[in-house]
């Protein structure tokens, strides 16, 4: 019997070549992960043929489905849902292996949740499609507070960033919505998500609509990112969202991007709260900085808040934005570590508080076999058992 190190396959060498390609890779790095010479990586794209074991090896550190390989041309990858990071007549970004990895996901996450709701006799969420895009922006805003049931200057009774990002989050949970923050494609740690590609994506369904939050992004970034997406629920348009930190910068965004960046920054900075709060904050060194503790929002949000509601001109509102895009910004804000600090914390964001009691639930009942909650959860064995465990308790504590 021939080894599967020594059979050879003749496949497409164009197709091996953007197998590589689609990760950012060159012929020298391919073949240090691999193992081999640089120059077999290079035969293999000119000829196509290569052993089988590499097959599955170029599979796998170019993170491609090995049924891909085998095409007899590179396929077209392509997102499946809206992308609204395009701005102006600028064409789409090609999409990498982590980000379509990610929505697939959280696909198959949604359409069993979907079907789970929906043999429990639930109803179709209301507040799905309630906004219209043109509404003014402060009724709109109104709305999103309603269907979260929260007021106006939650915000600002919070003790920081991660503790208003984390209320928000409940909020958004808690009416109904599946919310995911990750910062790496499930849990492979080597595979980082990049904020310059995206900042999240929203997948509306009026019973299970899902919220995807790239967690690799500040701390006030995520939390504009999560509100910017709640809004796209409520208008009833899946996307994929880019640079939401800078709300509507420049003013050549798609209508829905812009609409969902103007209720999202009247929900988190209330024009009238703002303006009240501007008459005492005018003439300190620091406005925005002030702002932006005050509404738990990056300094940036702020400025632009200032700018829209009259209160600084053009001109300030540049010379600040000059001066503070591209450092890191003050205050609770830095990057969350998804790579550190807790792991049942880490876990609790990537799985999700109601999507996992919902696995775990059903796994309890006997209607999911445990491989299939390990699937959906990423999580196998005992450290299911212990994420189980956590949950468990958890959802006792909020019943007591």
């Amino acid at each position: 019997m021939t080894s599967g190190k020594r059979t050879q396959v003749a496949l497409r060498g164009d197709v091996l070549q953007w197998a590589r390609q689609r990760v950012g890779l060159q012929p020298d790095q391919l073949a240090r992960k691999i193992g081999v010479d640089p120059a077999r990586v290079e035969s293999w794209e000119r000829t196509g043929l290569i052993s089988l074991a590499q097959v599955d090896q170029l599979a796998q550190h170019t993170y491609t489905p090995l049924g891909y390989l085998f095409l007899p041309e590179p396929p077209a990858e392509s997102l499946s849902i809206p992308d609204f990071r395009t701005r102006g007549d600028a064409p789409p970004r090609q999409p990498s292996p982590d980000l379509l990895d990610t929505i697939r996901i959280m696909q198959r996450r949604q359409a069993w949740m979907r079907e789970e709701l929906i043999q429990d006799g639930a109803a179709p969420l209301a507040f799905v499609g309630a906004l219209q895009i043109g509404m003014h922006p402060r009724q709109a805003a109104d709305v999103l507070r309603s269907a979260l049931g929260i007021g106006h200057d939650w915000a600002n009774r919070t003790s920081s960033w991660t503790d208003a990002l984390r209320k928000l989050r409940d909020r958004v949970e808690a009416a109904g919505v599946l919310v995911f923050s990750n910062g790496i494609v499930g849990n492979n740690t080597r595979r980082k998500l990049d904020i310059d590609e995206f900042r999240g994506f929203t997948l509306v369904d009026e019973y299970a609509p899902l919220i995807f939050v790239n967690s690799a992004d500040f701390k006030a970034a995520q939390l504009f990112t999560l509100a910017h997406e709640t809004v796209h629920v409520l208008v009833g348009t899946s996307g994929i969202s880019g640079d939401t930190i800078l709300p509507y910068l420049p003013e050549t965004l798609h209508k829905t991007e812009l609409f969902c960046n103007q209720v999202a920054a009247e929900f988190l900075v209330l024009a009238d709260d703002l303006v009240a709060f501007w008459a005492i904050l005018d003439r300190m060194l620091d406005p925005f900085e002030q702002v932006a503790r005050r509404f738990r929002v990056s300094t940036l949000v702020a400025a632009r808040r200032a700018l829209d509601l009259g209160l600084i001109d053009r001109t300030r509102f540049f010379d600040f934005y000059t001066t503070t895009y591209g450092t890191s910004l003050r205050g609770e804000t830095q990057p969350s570590q998804d790579t550190g600090g807790s792991f049942w914390n880490n876990q609790m964001a990537r799985v999700g508080q109601r999507f996992g009691c919902a696995v775990v639930r059903a796994v309890r009942e006997g209607r999911l076999l445990y491989r299939e909650a390990y699937a959906l959860t990423g999580l196998r064995g005992k450290t299911f058992d212990s994420f189980a465990a956590r949950l468990e308790r958890l959802s006792d504590e909020q019943f007591r």
